[in-house]
């Protein structure tokens, strides 16, 4: 079974919402590396609507990017019910129908890691369903103060499992967790 993960970029308060505006210069080499090594094993992406309409505007543009080399040409999944079937990125497809019955599916056929790039909305819904199996947070050494945090005061109790956990030499702190069954 293929394995399904995310990863997110957040601040130290939880903001998870456009990581441009706190990540300043804490990108580093290690960040880059271990992204290196997630998209080596990725070979299909699923994407919100909100993320597939920032990236399908920008990414083709950029196509000397490292990331943009990969998430152009990549297998893409949408999870949208107000976008048509009419998708301009390359090797991009609207998931039809119940977006968890679909994953389910997609687990099973052959292929290398699934992975929620971006998209909030879409991380949260698989992990309480759950069908993601790993969570990688990125914590950058920043307070951003106000956006989107991952998770909100109304949400289930969930226990995590730490798999892993590195700080960079700029000070991110890379965690990947997997939720616990109980």
């Amino acid at each position: 079974m293929r394995k399904v993960t995310a990863g997110l970029f957040t601040s130290v308060d939880g903001v998870v919402q456009d990581p441009y505006e706190f990540q300043y210069d804490s990108f580093d080499d290690e960040l880059g590396a271990g992204m290196g090594a997630f998209m080596a094993r990725t070979d299909t992406v699923l994407l919100g609507r909100n993320s597939y309409t920032e990236w399908s505007s920008w990414w083709p543009e950029h196509p000397d990017d490292p990331f943009g080399q990969w998430i152009n040409p990549i297998e893409k999944y949408v999870a949208s019910t107000t976008l048509g079937d009419d998708l301009t990125w390359q090797n991009t497809t609207r998931i039809p129908g119940d977006v968890h019955g679909f994953v389910r599916e997609l687990r099973e056929r052959d292929g290398g890691d699934i992975a929620v790039c971006g998209s909030v909305t879409l991380v949260r819904s698989l992990l309480f369903a759950g069908l993601l199996d790993e969570l990688q947070l990125m914590v950058h050494p920043a307070v951003a103060g106000h956006r989107r945090k991952l998770f909100e005061p109304t949400d289930p109790a969930m226990r995590l499992r730490l798999v892993e956990s590195t700080v960079t030499s700029k000070g991110n702190v890379v965690s990947t967790y997997a939720p616990l069954a109980v």
